[in-house]
């Protein structure tokens, strides 16, 4: 489903990734662990195509996609892929409804048919009673799944999470590696989570190792 070689990047005289290949094949749970500075969220970004590659070549269903201009990455980034963050960036005057509904709003999805998505997951991850709630108003871990939330609005063949339970508790953050496991089996939803948590790291169908800029097979 998606397939990077030779992934390369260089901040000033430091080099983060030094050549790394890695596929993702589609309805799997992938984790991507490794000590702090070994490269993991730079990775996940440029796999996103939020940040580029100095070098290499990412192919997504046998796409290439290093070729598209701005435009182009940012309508494949909206229709494709999902992102999770450890501090779920929220927009705090927006509702949870709102907030999960604004990437089908960016991809100019007609508002009748994304406000019906956006009840349909919010009632799936059991947030039915939320819907009108605005962050503050939603525990951490509420705000967490309505981040989940807008990242599955779209339909997006791959969802990125970054620390996803990282801001959590350790009750809700179980509740949240369950959940990624229920998308997975309902969905065939596919997921590449870079995790400190070595409990959600081992549940993963796969775990990828980096140390020193490379994943280690």
């Amino acid at each position: 489903m998606l397939k990077a070689e030779n992934i390369s990047k260089r901040y000033n005289h430091l080099q983060v990734l030094k050549g790394i290949d890695i596929e993702i094949y589609k309805g799997e749970v992938a984790s991507i662990v490794g000590a702090s500075g070994a490269g993991k969220s730079t990775l996940l970004h440029i796999l996103g195509t939020l940040d580029q590659a100095d070098s290499g070549s990412i192919k997504y269903e046998g796409k290439e996609i290093s070729g598209l201009n701005h435009t182009q990455l940012a309508r494949f980034r909206n229709e494709k892929i999902g992102f999770i963050f450890q501090f779920h960036n929220l927009l705090p005057e927006f509702t949870a409804l709102e907030n999960v509904c604004i990437p089908a709003y960016i991809g100019k999805r007609p508002e009748r048919e994304v406000v019906a998505r956006g009840k349909e997951l919010l009632g799936f991850l059991g947030l039915s009673e939320r819907l009108e709630h605005k962050p503050s108003q939603l525990s951490g871990g509420e705000q967490q799944r309505v981040a989940v939330a807008r990242s599955l609005i779209n339909r997006p063949a791959i969802i990125f999470a970054d620390e996803p339970s990282g801001n959590l508790d350790s009750k809700s953050a179980e509740a949240l590696h369950k959940l990624f496991f229920r998308l997975r089996d309902e969905f065939g939803q596919t997921f590449v989570i870079v995790t400190h948590n070595e409990e959600l790291a081992h549940m993963a169908d796969r775990m990828l190792t980096m140390s020193d800029g490379l994943i280690h097979h």
